[in-house]
């Protein structure tokens, strides 16, 4: 596995989730994805945080609702900025609004949480120490996170405009095309560190521009809600049906059971506490017969 150390503007690259029991999500990640942890706040603060590591590297945060708040249900997507203030005043002058003004983390960054104009929040990330999530795509991390959109277009112009965002379409679901979010130039600098990673998607067939993409996108509705949108995680297994099993045994709930897609076989649960998350294996499509 590659080891990340720091994203281009425009790009996620970090994933929490608080609830109300911090111990009880530390159980059920660590026994899903073998993940250990490291809490980053002082004994008796209001609300406790920890990194999560696969493999000694991070990979998310996990944390603790203040007292008396029942904090946020799902996972959370942050987005690398150059400025969490002038990336929160561009949220807001394009309609969307910004929930928790940006602040400084004590030896992480600068961060915000912010909504798009349908309601599904999101983070800003300024980068301190913490430089984002060190290892992704691989077995047990973070692969994507996808926006379902009430209104795709507008979905589109909104987080052109906040984050450079391109779109194009996806077939990713059976029955249902998708989109995946491009960051122009993206490509060229995962290739300054993976030269060969143009030359892999294209023996996997994947589709043209791939190499920028940065997140996937999905009509809401069929599997997300009709009145909002909403960001959700996908996070990379080696074996789909084993980690489902797992997932359930764990105490997850089924929100969406296995399915193929071109790509990937994948299904969505909801962890003991409520937070929806994707399981996905990754399997590209054999090779065109000569």
């Amino acid at each position: 596995m590659l080891e990340r150390d720091g994203y281009p503007a425009g790009v996620p690259c970090w994933i929490d989730v608080v609830q109300g029991d911090l111990d009880r999500t530390m159980a059920f990640y660590g026994g899903l994805f073998d993940w250990t942890f490291e809490r980053r706040t002082p004994p008796g603060a209001p609300q406790s945080y920890a990194y999560a590591y696969l493999d000694g590297l991070v990979v998310a945060g996990v944390g603790s609702a203040p007292t008396g708040d029942a904090g946020r249900v799902g996972w959370t997507s942050y987005i690398w900025v150059d400025s969490a203030d002038d990336a929160a005043a561009t949220v807001e002058a394009n309609g969307g609004r910004v929930l928790v003004a940006p602040a400084d983390i004590p030896r992480a960054g600068r961060v915000a949480l912010c909504a798009d104009p349908w309601g599904a929040p999101f983070g800003l990330w300024q980068a301190a120490e913490n430089r984002g999530a060190q290892v992704v795509n691989t077995p047990g991390s973070w692969n994507f996170s996808e926006l379902d959109a009430p209104d795709v277009p507008a979905a589109g112009r909104f987080y052109g405009a906040v984050f450079g965002w391109e779109t194009d379409p996806l077939d990713m679901r059976a029955g249902q095309t998708a989109g995946m979010w491009r960051l122009p130039g993206y490509g060229d600098f995962l290739a300054q560190r993976d030269p060969e990673i143009r030359q892999r998607q294209a023996a996997d067939q994947a589709p043209g521009g791939f190499a920028d993409a940065v997140a996937l996108l999905a009509p809401a509705g069929a599997e997300g809600p009709s009145d909002g949108g909403r960001w959700s995680v996908i996070f990379a297994v080696a074996d789909a049906d084993a980690a489902f099993d797992r997932a359930v045994g764990l105490g997850a709930t089924v929100v969406t059971p296995l399915f193929d897609t071109p790509y990937t076989r994948m299904g969505t649960v909801q962890d003991p506490q409520g937070a929806a998350l994707t399981l996905s294996q990754y399997h590209p499509p054999p090779p065109p017969s000569d």
